[in-house]
């Protein structure tokens, strides 16, 4: 007979892990105890060898579907054992190095008891058991016990306490666990402060109310798990419309929840892993390809060919639609550019204006989590925003990476997150937006506050964007200073190559990939404004081997939101502009840009007044939309004019594989340096306008282009470089056709392709990338 310990590390806590290690333990026949602590889970046992070792295989096996082990430690127990039977122990507060859990949907069973008259959890809007309902958004500090989370105000009634102590049920030991008569309620209030009248409404309860109102055209604030949202009926393009305007988001996509997939296949295709995903726990926003039969409203996603969808994933959400045999419109509560409100009266105040009605609970939410977004690409998951349902669920770092010193990297300015590095595993947190907004960015400081208190993480590094002008950066700078931390100082192009290097298990001293970095921009190594790089590069460093021509951002950010003077400035560089007078002159692109006088736009460029150069391909790709009529004037998001593009390319072409298709680059080699021209391209471009060729084919073959110089630079760089890796990153391979074109082609070079997965393509996977270049650096001394 053994006595062990057996020290169990991962998502362990707070997702049934205990209560099945007890039920696994007894019918092994072993005798013990199981309890939470800082490191995850500890467990003793006696018994025969047999018996322990079955009794772990068991626990591998029938893992409760929210956990994770990431690691499992046996070794003999050398110290008191007391026990005649196996028993659930109370929990230990020592050095805290679990995960926490990630807030997960509804599962199955919940869903069956609250539209069960007889069960007591009918209609409870709050339903949760150990396979589901709130974690990260409700808890304050770890250990993951009721205590330590916004439930410790309502404490269990005689009938949920019954079943957190039963052993055999599912809600054993689930904090958040409440009912009708002891857990928090909703209810729903008129945004100007008027009663609500019953009468007006068929309805079983205020959450019923709310399906009607939907219905009714009405505009309704929920308070859901991370956050408070603005829903209406997506088929009504009034409602939609009206949101709009009065959210102050005029562009950018809405996201939709439905009832059920039934729902969503009437207006969407969906694959069988888009399926698997909308109905896992994650519950993340999937980008589905529009079906023609059944449309919603036209301002729901205008100029899309997808459509963000998501089931319902709580139980009040449940609620609200079962009447509900259409989509609903489900987006942030906020002003546009804004945090998430998820404090009611926050709601009231900065909603009031937006809504017609509130339905609010008094939950508090502790941490704000967005919902997350994935797209399937090259039947891949790909998360696009990575919140709700995944972070802050750690990624285990490649080989190498095993003996760090705790580190914290910043993140990016844009679609911040930030990152803690410890022991091997990074901890991303969830999506927290862009923090030029001043209320964004106070809400990103909490955020990084609560995470290093609930991880107790002191960093002995701090990372950064080399960008001066990040507020990440600078907050980073000072903290650093404050504490006499050291300070890394990481290039943005080569953070997107570490990221998706980590996130592909690459270990640290693999030999140099080729890391092809494009995206809208970032502060360079010289000071410059890069965006279309190809980097060999290592964890340690990097060297630009190849770049996409620069050229002038005429205004600057401007040049962002208004993509004619991309264009212009492209143009110019193919051609002078009387020669593009003489030869192009009918073309409505010409004349409009003939209307934003020429003549000083030359002169600011001559001059470089605000017109930093940039090797943008983002930039590249807001040109080629304006010129064949896409948010030519201006767009309200950044990425608005690509994506459109992206949308109405002709597949026909993007199927047929002649090189004939193509618009030629020119390249040049400058100290080693190749240099890509978009120059020719244009001039084929433009003659392809003048022969009337559709935008769909133009946007096409613009694409295809692209991947194909891609392919071209890469076999030439071959023949210069050793590498057998290429990294694909940044936003704009966030781009579905570009990213299969150009994965596909250099696939059949017998090149291995990394691309990301689990981690943000975009800046929002910036701060591992940050994180483990700077881990690398300290390993290298």
């Amino acid at each position: 007979m053994r006595r062990e310990e057996i020290r169990v590390r991962g998502t362990v806590q707070g997702v049934g892990f205990r209560p099945t290690v007890y039920r696994l333990a007894k019918n092994c026949g072993l005798k013990g105890d199981v309890c939470n602590d800082g490191e995850g889970v500890l467990i003793r046992v006696y018994g025969s060898e047999e018996a322990i070792t079955k009794f772990v295989d068991e626990l591998y096996e029938e893992c409760p579907p929210l956990a994770k082990i990431n690691e499992l430690v046996r070794s003999r127990y050398l110290g008191e054992f007391d026990f005649d039977d196996f028993v659930i122990s109370h929990s230990i507060n020592n050095t805290i190095k679990t995960e926490i859990p990630a807030d997960a949907a509804t599962c199955f069973q919940c869903q069956q008891e609250i539209f069960d008259p007889f069960s007591r959890y009918f209609r409870y809007p709050f339903t949760n058991c150990t396979h589901c309902g709130p974690r990260l958004s409700i808890i304050r500090a770890i250990p993951y016990d009721r205590n330590n989370t916004s439930m410790v105000k309502f404490p269990m009634c005689g009938e949920c306490e019954k079943e957190y102590k039963d052993v055999e049920n599912r809600r054993f030991h689930a904090q958040p666990v409440a009912c009708h008569v002891c857990g928090s309620r909703a209810w729903l209030e008129r945004a100007d402060g008027k009663p609500v009248i019953a009468d007006m409404f068929s309805m079983l309860d205020d959450v019923d109310a709310v399906c009607t109102l939907l219905q009714k055209g009405q505009i309704v604030a929920i308070k859901g798990l991370g956050g408070i949202h603005l829903a209406c009926d997506a088929t009504q393009e009034t409602a939609v419309q009206k949101l709009r305007e009065r959210k102050r988001r005029y562009h950018k996509p809405f996201p939709l929840m439905a009832r059920d997939i039934n729902i969503i296949n009437e207006y969407c295709y969906i694959n069988d892993l888009e399926k698997e995903l909308l109905t896992s726990p994650a519950a993340p926003i999937i980008l589905l390809k529009i079906k023609s039969e059944k449309q919603v409203a036209l301002s729901v996603a205008p100029g899309q060919y997808t459509l963000g969808f998501m089931l319902a994933y709580t139980p009040l959400h449940h609620l609200i639609l079962r009447r509900m045999n259409r989509p609903i419109v489900l987006t942030s509560g906020n002003i546009s550019d804004e945090p998430q409100c998820i404090a009611n009266e926050d709601a009231k105040d900065k909603l009031g204006k937006i809504a017609d009605y509130f339905l609010l609970h008094n939950r508090d939410i502790v941490n704000r989590v967005d919902d997350s977004v994935v797209r399937v690409m090259n039947d891949k998951i790909r998360i696009l925003r990575r919140a709700r349902g995944y972070a802050p669920a750690p990624m285990i770092l490649p080989s190498g990476f095993e003996t760090i010193p705790p580190i914290l990297a910043m993140g990016s300015e844009l679609k911040n997150t930030f990152c803690l590095l410890r022991e091997g595993e990074a901890i991303l947190s969830q999506h927290l937006g862009d923090l030029e907004n001043a209320a964004t960015f106070n809400a990103y400081q909490d955020t990084l506050n609560l995470y290093l208190n609930l991880f107790v993480h002191r960093p002995e590094i701090i990372a950064i964007d080399k960008h001066p002008e990040y507020l990440s950066s600078k907050l980073g700078k000072e903290l650093a200073t404050v504490n006499k931390i050291k300070l890394n100082e990481i290039q943005h192009h080569h953070a997107h190559i570490a990221a998706c290097m980590a996130e592909n298990q690459i270990s640290l001293n693999t030999p140099p990939v080729l890391g092809i970095a494009f995206d809208g921009l970032g502060y360079s190594a010289d000071g410059t404004l890069w965006g279309g790089e190809f980097l060999l590069a290592d964890y340690y460093q990097f060297a630009q081997v190849a770049t996409f021509k620069s050229m002038p951002m005429i205004g600057g950010e401007q040049a962002i939101y208004q993509p004619w003077r991309n264009t212009y400035t492209q143009l110019i560089n193919a051609l002078t502009w009387e020669e593009i007078k003489q030869k192009y002159a009918e073309l409505e692109i010409i004349k409009f840009l003939e209307d934003k006088n020429p003549k000083l736009l030359n002169y600011i460029i001559d001059k470089g007044i605000n017109s930093p150069l940039t090797s943008s391909v983002g930039r590249l790709f807001d040109a080629v939309a304006a010129a064949i009529g896409i948010c030519r004037e201006e767009c309200s998001y950044e990425g608005q004019a690509a994506i459109e593009m992206e949308a109405i390319a002709d597949l026909n072409i993007l199927n047929n594989d002649e090189e004939t298709l193509n618009y030629p680059f020119k390249f040049k080699n400058f100290d080693k340096i190749y240099c890509i021209d978009p120059g020719p391209m244009w001039l084929g471009i433009l003659n392809d306008i003048q022969q009337k060729i559709s935008p769909s084919e133009v946007a096409a073959k613009f694409h295809i282009s692209l991947a194909s110089v891609i392919t071209t630079i890469v076999k030439q760089l071959s023949q210069t470089y050793k590498f057998n890796q290429v990294a694909l990153t940044g936003g704009v391979f966030q781009n579905s056709i570009l990213l299969e074109q150009v994965t596909k082609r250099l696939q059949k070079t017998g090149i291995n392709v990394l691309t990301h997965s689990i981690v943000p393509t975009n800046d929002g996977g910036l701060s591992l990338g940050q994180a483990v270049i700077a881990a690398a650096n300290y390993l290298k001394k």
